[in-house]
C-alpha cells in the first residue's frame, strides 16, 4: 500500500483533496469496468491500507460497492476488523449498507465527494455511522460527481 507524509501542521483540506484524487482513481477504474464509477480508498495514520472500486457488475453480486471492497482491504492490511484510527475517502455519499458497515468498523472519519440524494445514507434519517465517526462531505464534489454525470449519460446513450 502507499504512503504518503503530510508534514506535522498540514493544511487538512489539501490533505482530504489529495486522498480523495486517490479514491477518484479508484472510480476511474469501476468507469472503465463500466461499473458505477465509485472509488474508495481507507488512510490509517497517513497510509492507505485499503482500496475498493465497486465491483457489483463483475462480480454478480450488490454488496460489492466500493467502500466494502476498501473496508475488506485495510481489514486484511492491519490484521484486524476495527478502523478506529482510519478514514474513509469514498467519491460519493456511502449508501445506507455502506455507512451501516461503516458502524461495524468504527471507523474514525469518512470523508466522501458528491452528495447523492437519491440513495445516499444522510438522506435516510436515523443514526447509521458510530457515534464516534466524524463525518465530512463534498470533497472534489464537482469533480467527484462529474464522473457519474458522464458514466450515466454515456449509458443512456
Amino acid at each position: 500500500m502507499s504512503f504518503y507524509n503530510f508534514e506535522e501542521g498540514a493544511d487538512p483540506a489539501a490533505e482530504d483533496e489529495y486522498y480523495m484524487r486517490v479514491a477518484l482513481q479508484e472510480a476511474q477504474k469501476a468507469y472503465d469496468g463500466e461499473e458505477i464509477p465509485i472509488g474508495a480508498i481507507v488512510v490509517c495514520k497517513g497510509r492507505i491500507v485499503g482500496r475498493g472500486y465497486n465491483l457489483t457488475e463483475r462480480l454478480n453480486d450488490v454488496t460489492a460497492h466500493a467502500e466494502m471492497q476498501a473496508f475488506t482491504s485495510a481489514a486484511e492490511t492491519l490484521g484486524g476488523k476495527y478502523l478506529k484510527d482510519c478514514t474513509l475517502y469514498v467519491t460519493i455519499e456511502p449508501c445506507v449498507m455502506c455507512a451501516g458497515a461503516s458502524y461495524w468498523t468504527q471507523i474514525g472519519k469518512i470523508v466522501y465527494g458528491a452528495a447523492e440524494p437519491k440513495r445516499g445514507f444522510t438522506t435516510k434519517g436515523g443514526q447509521l455511522l458510530h457515534p464516534k465517526t466524524i463525518l465530512k462531505g463534498g470533497v472534489l464534489a464537482v469533480e467527484c460527481g462529474k464522473l457519474m454525470t458522464q458514466f450515466f449519460l454515456n449509458k443512456r446513450g
